[in-house]
């Protein structure tokens, strides 16, 4: 489960990791009396309930391969945001995006999206209480009023509001108390001035009406400083709030209207350099977390805030009708300082914003022979951005004095989707499911792309004006159609264990590159003119596909002290979206050009296993329990095509020189969990070490910015009073104050084949953009120590 915990752990030679706060290979976790019971029991009457096919059924008989977290497990190990899923899932990268605490990068089992401009949309769906959030912006969700937080690995378009090609991550909050008033508080205070807190409560106001909330107020200084303008670096500074009301009962009629609202004010999180600067001859720092960027316009500041409404009507014993209405807006302002230099050398004032709408319809159909849902979804979506490349072109040829390349760029999305998952039960261990789901996906583009002189656009806080016609004025429409189908048996040889096998594609659609250059546009033809159709198959991208098979097998033995779930997965991805850009010289003038291309073709094989284990009970003293949890996932993900267009060479296939980013091949966890009764209450100590092996930043591989394997060590001690309102922590994460890099920027010339870095005859880079040379990571967070205590009224 997360990593976290405290030195005091070891101190007292405690060695645990937290099986009661581990993932359980479901996407709904048990709830807290449930917990419980698996803890004691030593029976075979351990029934965990799931709902990853839309509907209640017992984990060991789910097709699909899923963790869950809960919320009370993600707080005892003091979880700060849903990136910490991470460590002990396997075949995922969860992470927060460059330069802001709350743009959020996922991939799972080798598919996602890493570049959050409008008009690319997320690989993996990401959903806020079933509501699917169409922008990475403002999605590092943080760890509070939370139920738990569930990982769907592999295609899961015949279930979910989006085909999500890759898998899906579901952050579902807490259900109210229908019954008695609650409130609650908690807190953080640790190392670089930690201080959160969070307060929760609910009231019924009548029998069937109740109301709740929490506000959240999360604080933390920087891990370094910028040294430029002496702003902190990777600080946090965080407003939240949740609000409820809930109606009826689930068994007739039930209403649930929420809202929620974050507002992020921290500074820019600026990079570090890992090369001197090539002109300006500036050293590289000795602290990774320090910086010296210079750019601070505009100001950062995100904002993210939405309602939904839930109505769910039990029409018959049978038959279920669910209505989910959502509206979403979210802006985020952020300077992004790529050069991290004082200069104004490839420096991105940027703007982002989205809003959505969305309509999901079910039917759920539950009977002693055939269960399933049937649906429809409706998502209308706008999002926009504004951002300019400011250029040092002091002393080239046309002397353009603070050059910038500013681009808009606005892409509406209007999708509406048809889906079915059904399963019908043979006899007692023989089940067959079959899916399906046809989607549109209309996407309108407007891309307007200028050069400005004297700074950056107006709209971004700078002075700059036009210089030349436009070098982009497009706009693009075009409609994606797609079926995507999902199969599945099972076998249950008993009532322990499940075998199965399932089959499922996932889609989705092209769109159009927001960063694109129509000057940039080849002459396809060779008539010397770039004709508008030319100019629209250069902007436009082809949606990508891919054909996932699985086998797997979920057990519980000896008397549900040992359970486990093994999956063997390969898939054929094709057509797969790479964007990216790149830095070029056009009619003369520097400029930066963005490429997205369709790669061709790849292909993903690996396997999962994850385990529970209670290996001892009353052994030291009564009522003491040690567990184990363990994850491992192995994937396998290589380029079998990858045509990319060489100067004097036309196409050329450079598979063997790309590789799959954000995957590592090797992702591992083990966790120990030793919970003793003391007292009048009981204490759970718990760590975890969790590994990842070399991880590619990019397709194509960097010797600066890939990072090689890496572990960290995690823990926590957590005493819990008997009555359960009192509970006080110490945590402690990455204990040995591991370095890692997460992601970062490179533009250097490269050998257009191989992608190694180009060298002048003094052996020093080549930069392809701006003038000091391109090389800056952002690092995963240093150890940190703090304390956390809660108390319930």
């Amino acid at each position: 489960m997360i990593r976290i915990s405290t030195r005091a752990l070891f101190n007292v030679g405690v060695a645990a990791a937290a099986l009661t706060a581990m993932p359980a290979f479901a996407q709904e976790a048990p709830s807290a009396p449930a917990q419980a019971a698996a803890e004691d029991s030593t029976a075979g009457d351990l029934d965990i309930v799931v709902t990853a096919r839309r509907r209640e059924e017992n984990l060991l008989d789910v097709p699909v391969a899923i963790t869950a977290f809960t919320g009370d497990g993600l707080q005892r190990q003091g979880a700060i945001d849903i990136t910490d899923i991470a460590d002990t899932t396997p075949n995922i990268t969860v992470e927060t995006s460059r330069g802001t605490n709350s743009t959020l990068t996922a991939f799972i089992r080798g598919v996602g999206q890493q570049d959050p401009v409008a008009g690319f949309e997320a690989g993996v769906g990401l959903y806020l209480d079933d509501v699917y959030l169409n922008r990475p912006q403002a999605a590092v969700l943080d760890i509070y009023d939370l139920q738990r937080i569930e990982v769907l690995r592999g295609p899961q378009g015949t279930l979910y509001g989006r085909n999500t090609i890759g898998g899906a991550i579901k952050y579902v909050t807490k259900n109210l108390n229908p019954d008695d008033a609650e409130l609650s508080i908690r807190g953080n205070l640790g190392e670089y001035d930690q201080a959160d807190l969070v307060a929760t409560g609910s009231i019924p106001l009548t029998q069937d009406f109740r109301i709740g909330g929490s506000v959240a107020r999360l604080s933390r200084g920087g891990f370094g400083d910028n040294l430029t303008n002496g702003l902190e670096n990777y600080n946090k500074d965080v407003w939240a709030a949740r609000f409820t009301a809930e109606a009826g009962s689930h068994d007739t009629v039930f209403f649930r209207l929420s809202g929620d609202y974050t507002h992020d004010r921290s500074n820019p999180r600026n990079g570090h350099r890992l090369i001197p600067g090539l002109q300006s001859g500036a050293p590289v720092l000795d602290d990774v977390y320090d910086t010296r960027a210079g750019l601070d316009t505009p100001h950062q500041d995100v904002k993210a805030y939405g309602v939904a409404g839930r109505l769910e009507w039990a029409a018959t014993d049978t038959l279920t009708f669910k209505n989910i209405l959502a509206w979403r807006k979210d802006r985020s302002a952020t300077p992004i300082d790529f050069d991290a230099l004082p200069a104004a050398d490839v420096d991105v004032p940027a703007i982002y914003q989205n809003r959505q709408w969305s309509e999901e319809f079910q039917a759920v159909y539950e009977s002693d022979k055939l269960q399933g849902v049937a649906g429809f979804y409706y998502l209308d979506a706008r999002a926009g951005n504004i951002f300019d490349v400011v250029l040092d072109t002091t002393g080239v040829p046309l002397g353009l004095p603070g050059f910038t390349a500013s681009t808009f760029g606005d892409v509406r999305t209007k999708t509406w989707a048809v889906f079915g998952d059904f399963t019908y039960n043979f006899t007692d261990q023989f089940a067959v499911s079959l899916g399906g789901r046809y989607t549109e996906d209309k996407r309108h583009a407007i891309v307007i792309r200028k050069n400005l002189i004297g700074g950056a656009s107006p709209a971004l806080g700078g002075g700059g004006v036009q210089f030349g016609a436009l070098t982009s004025n497009f706009e693009g429409e075009k409609t994606f159609k797609e079926f995507t189908p999902r199969a599945s048996v099972s076998f249950k040889p008993t009532e322990n264990h499940t075998l199965y096998a399932s089959y499922s594609k996932g889609f989705k659609g092209g769109g159009f590159d927001p960063r694109g250059l129509s000057t940039a546009a080849p002459d396809i033809n060779g008539d010397g003119v770039r004709d508008p159709a030319e100019i629209f198959d250069y902007f436009l991208f082809d949606p990508e596909k891919v054909d996932s098979y699985e086998i797997g097998w979920k057990g519980s033995v000896l008397d549900n002290r040992l359970r486990f779930a093994l999956a063997g997965f390969y898939a054929d991805y094709k057509d797969v979206q790479v964007p990216g850009s790149v830095g070029a010289v056009i009619n003369g003038v520097p400029t930066f050009v963005g490429v997205t291309t369709n790669a061709g073709k790849a292909t993903f094989k690996g396997v999962e296993f994850e385990t529970q284990a209670i290996l001892a009970r009353d052994f030291g003293v009564s009522g003491d329990r040690l567990n184990f949890s363990g994850t491992l996932g192995y994937i396998d993900a290589q380029y079998d095509q990858f045509v990319t267009n060489v100067p004097g060479k036309g196409p050329v296939d450079v598979a063997d020189f790309r590789r799959i980013q954000n995957t590592p091949k090797w992702t591992l966890s083990g966790t120990l969990d030793y919970d003793v009764p003391i007292g009048t209450g009981s204490i759970d100590a718990s760590t975890t070490v969790s590994y990842r092996s070399k991880t590619f930043q990019f397709e194509s591989p960097s010797p600066f910015l890939d990072q090689p394997g890496y572990a960290l060590w995690d823990a926590s001690i957590v005493w819990t009073s008997e009555d359960q309102r009192y509970t006080i922590g110490l945590h402690a994460k990455n204990i040995l104050d591991k370095q890692y890099i997460t992601s970062g920027y490179q533009f250097l010339a490269t050998d257009p084949v191989t992608a190694v870095p180009l060298r002048t005859a003094q052996g020093q880079v080549i930069p392809s953009l701006g003038k000091e040379g391109v090389v800056t990571t952002f690092y995963g967070n240093p150890r940190q120590v703090f304390a956390s205590f809660g108390v319930k009224f």
